[in-house]
């Protein structure tokens, strides 16, 4: 299929940093702002009400905005009614809950103990887009069709590098029992969730971690780096370093680092596991070269697949639950969707 012209499902008075949806409640929650500076950009995030309006478009609706005061989200995650958000250096723990008239709370937080994190103090959160709800901690927001509640509980130190730290990316573990960080000194750490003790705290990258994801039973932790390395953990021990252009030998060393990593399930195979990584170049030519999307079998880590994906940087990736679908998304704001089982482009959309 060719590419497509998408309007603008909703526009954030802030610069959009994180996306996720929740799978209990099918919220969509956005997160972003100006950061530290005074520049009148407000730092927040938003849960949004996505509708089907037709046969083939959605419309979003504004439910409630969380103001972060002076800090902008720049990566979230998602797991049982509880958002961890990178903000500078840290890693916040918000509990929401989702409430409608005709259901009672859909969410339910979980209660974090003391661990290493420590308690948040109120710091007088706004809601709505004006910032005119309440001065607690907890804060609420009314509506005729919807009730959200945010409670902020604890925070972690989630990177120390000495001149600017800051935390550049955050996963749950499936089950829920670890909440993982990466950052800019290029540690790992993990927490023991909900008590929030840490469990690993080691190097593995110089320089900025970029990505990291968990398998399944929490068997392998993969990371990536902008130091060129892919690696494949076992709690804090190095398993393999993955070497994707091994198979593509026209594809000079150093000249492509990885970018994203994700596991995925394979249809119809339940034993079955994936590694999806994206490769982009190092550097950036007159003619720019184009990134590529790898598949490697989750169990061996070896390369199944890889081809090319375009010229555009590519900066996110997301796999679908089923594990059909592969999400791309780039710099420029564009996205394509790819089929994981050959890699072949399904849908590819424009900004507006």
């Amino acid at each position: 299929m060719g590419k497509r012209r998408v309007p603008d499902l909703y526009r954030a008075p802030f610069p959009l940093y994180a996306i996720k949806v929740d799978p209990k409640t099918g919220l969509v929650i956005l997160a972003g702002g100006g950061g530290a500076s005074k520049t009148g950009i407000k730092n927040a995030v938003h849960f949004l009400d996505l509708h089907l309006v037709g046969e083939n478009k959605y419309s979003a609706s504004l439910l409630y905005s969380h103001d972060t005061d002076t800090r902008a989200t720049m990566n979230l995650a998602i797991g049982n009614g509880v958002i961890a958000a990178g903000q500078d250096g840290t890693c916040c723990l918000m509990d929401f809950k989702y409430c409608t008239p005709k259901h009672a709370d859909k969410t339910a937080g979980s209660n974090l103990q003391q661990g290493n994190a420590r308690q948040r103090a109120g710091r007088g959160n706004k809601g709505g887009e004006d910032g005119a709800f309440g001065s607690r901690d907890v804060t609420d927001m009314k509506d005729e069709t919807a009730h959200i509640s945010v409670t902020e509980l604890a925070e972690v130190q989630s990177d120390l590098n000495p001149q600017d730290p800051l935390q550049k990316v955050v996963r749950f573990s499936p089950d829920f029992s670890l909440l993982v960080t990466g950052g800019t000194d290029g540690h790992i750490r993990v927490w023991e969730f909900p008590s929030l003790r840490k469990k690993f705290d080691f190097k593995a990258h110089e320089g900025e971690i970029e990505d990291l994801d968990i398998s399944q039973e929490n068997k392998h932790l993969v990371t990536v780096g902008r130091d060129f390395a892919c690696s494949v953990w076992s709690s804090n021990q190095l398993v393999m370093g993955l070497e994707w252009h091994e198979t593509m030998p026209q594809i000079a060393e150093k000249t492509y680092r990885y970018m994203a990593c994700r596991f995925g399930k394979v249809e119809d195979q339940k034993d079955a596991l994936r590694l999806y990584t994206v490769q982009i170049p190092h550097k950036r030519d007159r003619k720019p070269p184009p990134c590529y999307l790898t598949k490697w079998d989750g169990k061996s880590f070896l390369p199944m697949l890889s081809t090319p994906c375009g010229t555009e940087v590519i900066s996110s990736l997301a796999v679908s639950d089923s594990g059909t679908f592969l999400g791309l998304g780039t710099v420029t704001g564009s996205v394509a969707i790819f089929i994981a089982f050959s890699l072949q482009t399904w849908l590819s959309c424009l900004t507006s």
